[in-house]
């Protein structure tokens, strides 16, 4: 049997046929062809567009990475820059603080400077004034001795008895010695007030002689005038030293007693104004919260009935005479089980609230509450038929986040192999 050309299909020789039978099979053999060539074709630009995709998602997860790593490096930037102002700030603040103290202190040092100087020139202006005051008290005993005496000397003279003329003398150094002793013992901080009576009986006794010896042997002006030196010098002394003692003790003036005095008065009667208003504003607090527990008693006893009769059956029993808090708190939580910010209403209205909330926050924007179930809204992808009277989830805009180009791009491949496969 003769083979032609036309009987040869790959190669292969075929039985001699009709002519036409031959061209159906030439045909056929050339569908097949085209189908491997489509089916080569369609894997070369599904592997191509899978490439593409991989290369693409590569790439946009790089530019994300990127972007990212952008945003932080942003963000570690701005954070560091926010830490170095914060701590500018602080040293600044630190500084600002540091000169203020150093100023302060600087002041302060200079008002205790300036303090203690004018002290220290207060201080010698007093003692140079004391001493003036002193030497000045020194110098007028010694006048008033040298004008009372001659008449002492006078009265004691004898031209038998001359030595008696030192009576007088004596009689003024007692005085001056016991006046010695007297700011001896000021000084120490010794009593002081026997020896000023000493002195104070010589001065006495010399003005005394003055005055009966001037009387019988000079004139009234004789007389009374060298008694008051007698008097005069150991008192302008005396009285020296009771300013030092007034000084040493610490005693008060009459001007400062008397403002003391009035300080005090003042001081008093504003305690006393103080306690009156203390005591007013006490009753009216005392009166004001006996109000509010007879408003609140009235409140309970309409709003809780039970609760309020049960609260004044405890507080009978327990010795009580109104209903306290301890009782009213007992009473309730006999009654409602709680405490008395709670109740078994309350309770049930917050959970009922709360299931709202949830539920609010669980809806998309624009959309109807729905009750959720599982973290996943709806299937992702369609899937396959389970059963007879089953179908297919049905997929809805908004049921899920769209994908990223590169997915996009994956899913359309797959689909389209799903669809090539079935299809062959």
């Amino acid at each position: 049997m003769s083979i032609t050309p036309i009987d040869k299909v790959n190669g292969h020789a075929l039985p001699e046929t009709s002519h036409a039978e031959s061209w159906a099979r030439a045909g056929i053999a050339d569908a097949e062809a085209e189908a491997i060539r489509a089916r080569t074709a369609a894997e070369l630009e599904e592997r191509r567009l899978k490439a593409e995709a991989e290369a693409e998602a590569i790439r946009l997860k790089a530019a994300e990475d990127a972007e990212r790593m952008r945003i932080a490096n942003e963000r570690a930037a701005l954070r560091l820059e926010r830490e170095k102002a914060t701590e500018l700030a602080k040293i600044a603040e630190a500084n600002r603080k540091k000169e203020a103290e150093e100023r302060a202190a600087a002041e302060a040092r200079e008002q205790a400077a300036a303090a203690k100087k004018a002290e220290a020139e207060s201080q010698q202006a007093v003692e140079s004034a004391t001493n003036r005051w002193r030497w000045t008290a020194k110098g007028f005993y010694a006048l008033c001795a040298a004008v009372a005496l001659p008449v002492q000397m006078a009265a004691f003279y004898e031209p038998d008895a001359k030595y008696l003329i030192v009576a007088p003398v004596f009689i003024e150094v007692i005085a001056l010695v016991a006046l010695i002793g007297a700011a001896a013992a000021v000084t120490a901080g010794r009593p002081h007030w026997h020896y000023r009576l000493v002195a104070w009986a010589g001065a006495l006794a010399a003005a005394t002689i003055n005055i009966v010896h001037g009387l019988d042997a000079f004139d009234e002006a004789t007389a009374f005038g060298t008694a008051l030196a007698s008097i005069a010098g150991p008192g302008m002394w005396d009285l020296h030293e009771h300013g030092r003692i007034v000084r040493r003790d610490g005693r008060l003036t009459w001007r400062q007693r008397r403002a003391e005095a009035k300080a005090a008065s003042r001081k008093a009667a504003e305690q006393a104004a103080a306690d009156k208003k203390a005591a007013a504003q006490k009753q009216a607090e005392q009166k004001a919260a006996e109000e509010r527990a007879r408003t609140l008693a009235a409140q309970r006893a309409e709003h809780f009935p039970k609760v309020w009769e049960h609260a004044v059956k405890l507080a009978a029993s327990l010795g009580e005479t109104t209903v306290t808090e301890a009782v009213w708190k007992r009473a309730y939580n006999d009654i409602e089980g709680t405490d008395p910010s709670e109740s078994v209403d309350i309770i049930r209205g917050r959970n009922a609230a709360a299931r709202r909330v949830l539920a609010a926050r669980s809806e998309a924007p624009g959309n109807t509450p729905v009750k959720a179930t599982s973290m996943q809204h709806g299937n992702q992808m369609p899937r396959a038929q389970r059963g007879p009277a089953r179908k297919p989830p049905v997929r809805r805009v908004g049921d899920t986040q769209k994908y990223v180009s590169a997915a996009r791009k994956q899913a359309s491949i797959t689909a389209r192999a799903a669809s090539k496969e079935a299809q062959s």
